[in-house]
């Protein structure tokens, strides 16, 4: 696969200065068509918000973020609810690609690496990795979020709900902020006109925060025998598989046209929208 990567230093001014927040990245800074630049401060990707700082609110407070968006499903929110950022209102808008690692466990296995208090999650992963079904769902879980029409109608909410925020910042957030955010963070670069390199190499740079994990899960599946069928299981759902993201986008391609054609097509936007979304978040 060819090398999409952000530089350092543009990584660097991109991630938030939060320190209870993982994955938190601000898109401004990306240069897109002619050569207008996303402003910066205006919408902000991140995982969830249930372990940020005191500091950390009061970062977002000040921006000002005034809407939070919220990709995760009920269950995912067990005791790790969102921190409310004064001044911002807080919106719930699940996008359920049903399936996940966990799942795919048997109970021999939970009972294994659970304790008293909860499951010890990486490690189910690498039970995962040699599970038929968890396989599936790591292959098919981009194709899943970009094309079933339950996820479709959910990211053509989020557009709606970011057209309709006129003033500050938009936050929004899945559990790490790979995926769900991940895609919807590709949408909003595709309709503000940036280019395919720029959309991969920020979906991408989620692997950086999450590298030492899925370096380290991956050498224990490959202990147990695991190939790179197996290893992509503990890439998929410890960081994110740009491979594959890099084929959901090829098929968007193949049956639309092209990601701007898709935004107009099942998501919804209108010229005006996209020309509203522009002018509001892009700078000369």
């Amino acid at each position: 696969m060819m090398a999409f990567l952000i530089p350092t230093t543009v990584f660097a001014q991109q991630s938030l200065p939060v320190k209870g927040i993982v994955n938190a990245r601000d898109l401004g800074g990306y240069a897109v068509q002619d050569g207008r630049i996303v402003r910066e401060g205006k919408l902000l990707r991140a995982a969830h918000l249930a372990d940020a700082s005191d500091a950390d609110i009061r970062y977002l407070e000040q921006l000002p973020v005034t809407v939070v968006i919220d990709f995760r499903k009920e269950q995912e929110k067990v005791g790790k609810v969102d921190r409310e950022v004064p001044g911002a209102r807080y919106i719930s808008l699940p996008v359920d690609p049903s399936g996940n690692a966990m799942a795919t466990a048997t109970e021999e296995e939970k009972e294994k690496v659970s304790g008293k208090k909860k499951f010890d999650v990486k490690k189910i992963i690498v039970f995962a990795a040699f599970n038929k079904k968890a396989q599936t769902i790591a292959r098919e879980l981009y194709p899943t979020l970009l094309f079933q029409p339950e996820c479709q109608q959910q990211f053509a909410r989020f557009f709606r709900l970011v057209l309709e925020t006129e003033n500050g910042a938009v936050l929004f957030h899945c559990t790490q902020g790979k995926d769900r955010t991940g895609i919807a963070s590709a949408l909003l670069l595709a309709a503000l006109g940036a280019d395919r390199e720029t959309i991969v190499a920020d979906f991408d740079a989620t692997n950086r925060v999450y590298e030492k994990d899925v370096r380290k899960y991956s050498r224990r599946v490959r202990f147990w025998g695991g190939k790179e069928e197996e290893v992509a299981v503990v890439k998929a759902f410890l960081g994110c598989n740009t491979e594959n993201f890099i084929k959901a986008l090829d098929r968007i391609d193949q049956e639309f046209g092209s990601l701007l054609a898709y935004l107009k097509g099942p998501i919804g936007l209108t010229d005006t929208d996209i020309e509203t979304l522009r002018e509001r978040y892009l700078a000369k």
